[in-house]
């Protein structure tokens, strides 16, 4: 609009108003409009953990079929994660049969889901919990099963509201940037059509580099509630830190458009499988809370040890993640020391700090005061230690204070102001770049 709007003033009334009236009629088919995802989304998905595991004789406790589903189902209930949030409970690739049915409907593989989606939704919901499903906006998903083609579109997405679905992830595999452009906001419309609640979770930016020119975010935001911008997660601290220094290096572009029913998604959490420590199982925990990501873990519940439990269902970093301004969090230090500081800004004048050690030596003594972090002069915080609740109260803007890093790992802190400052500071909502990146006042 930005073209249009600044040449208004040479153009005649009648070519404005119709302007005006073309831009008015195309908005609603773009808007998603459908008030999910105000938090960022949290629960459990199937595909880090257990990929495309068809072979339900040889391994039938970790293929893809409902079995498997039903029983995380009954771990999200019963172990205390659908109570702090974890909700969703979401089914990847490799669910459906190799072809559709004579009617062209999707169907699920009747041996592995032999009761099919529709009464696994059923069981899911009466367990107080949401289901997700996966599909792909091309010709094939990317495990090879049928994919949405854009005259299967509407149809699809029929299908899954009757089904129960509460949320749709759609991958972009086999499908050309043209195919994306049309058919990801086409499924938008019709997921709103059906009358259904469903949150819609797009690979659309992951397919053309995540950044723009390719990648336009205002659009984006109104097409859908979230968004994989960049490279699968797998298995590996290597993995991480390359998603995070994507996230990072480019946070002045993504940071401002993640927000209430639109977020940045930098993919599963993988606390609880083989290839992080206990260090950077708590670091990809703090900074996927400070970046407002989804928490959708991909782990085995039915198996996972209490140290991933205990990091997973940490009250204030959920309280944290889901914080209702949904400000994402910003790198603001970048150390020669190999330590980085990232702010995230919360209701309340709140704020959450993460400190975080790239040091693969030795425990690191991280010595700054909240006024090198560019907190308001003459505030006084209390500090919670998120992860061993340890409390410091009457912590000064001007006060010097050091934390102790572990190698590969994070102290993250949760700041709440006890005297305010005397001259209240800039309120933004999404927040500039660079280094005036604030906590804010509401």
């Amino acid at each position: 609009l930005g073209a249009p709007a600044a040449a208004a003033g040479t153009m005649g009334t009648a070519v404005l108003s119709g302007l005006v009236l073309a831009v008015a009629l195309a908005l609603p088919s773009l808007a998603l409009e459908n008030g999910l995802a105000l938090t960022p989304p949290m629960g459990w998905l199937a595909w880090e953990r257990f990929r495309c595991n068809v072979d339900c004789r040889e391994d039938p406790r970790n293929c893809i079929s409902e079995t498997l589903f039903y029983e995380m189902a009954d771990r999200l209930a019963e172990d205390g994660w659908r109570d702090l949030g974890y909700k969703y409970i979401n089914i990847d690739d490799c669910w459906s049969a190799k072809q559709r049915d004579a009617a062209g409907r999707l169907v699920p593989d009747p041996e592995r889901f032999p009761r099919g989606i529709k009464a696994l939704a059923d069981y899911v919901h009466a367990r107080g919990l949401k289901l997700g499903i996966y599909g792909d906006l091309g010709i094939l998903t990317c495990g090879g099963y049928p994919g949405t083609t854009l005259d299967r579109v509407e149809q699809d997405a029929q299908t899954f509201a009757e089904w129960g679905v509460d949320m749709l992830k759609l991958d972009g595999c086999y499908s050309s940037g043209e195919e994306q452009a049309k058919g990801y906001p086409e499924m938008a419309r019709a997921l709103n059509a059906t009358g259904r609640p469903i949150v819609y979770s797009c690979s659309w930016p992951a397919y053309q580099g995540g950044l723009p020119p390719k990648v336009n975010y205002t659009i984006l935001a109104e097409v859908c509630n979230l968004w994989r911008n960049y490279d699968d997660i797998q298995d590996s601290w290597d993995s991480v830190l390359s998603i995070l220094d994507w996230f990072f290096a480019n946070q002045d572009v993504l940071q401002p458009v993640a927000g209430p029913g639109h977020w940045n998604d930098p993919d599963m959490l993988i606390i609880g499988n083989f290839g992080l420590s206990y260090e950077q199982s708590r670091s990809q925990m703090a900074l996927w809370t400070v970046m407002a990501a989804p928490l959708l873990m991909s782990t085995d519940l039915r198996t996972i040890s209490p140290s991933a439990k205990e990091i997973l269902q940490n009250r204030l970093m959920i309280q944290i993640n889901q914080d209702p301004l949904g400000i994402q969090g910003r790198r603001i230090v970048k150390e020669k020391s190999h330590i980085e500081v990232f702010l995230r800004p919360l209701s309340q004048a709140a704020s959450a700090l993460v400190f975080f050690s790239r040091r693969t030596d030795m425990p690191f003594v991280y010595t700054t005061s909240l006024a090198k972090l560019h907190f308001p002069e003459d505030a006084v915080y209390e500090v919670q230690d998120v992860y061993s609740g340890k409390i410091i109260s009457g912590l000064k803007t001007e006060d010097s204070f050091s934390v102790v890093i572990n190698p590969t790992g994070v102290v993250m802190w949760y700041l709440s102001p006890t005297v305010l400052p005397a001259q209240p500071w800039h309120v933004v909502r999404e927040q500039a770049p660079g280094a005036g990146f604030r906590p804010v006042l509401l």
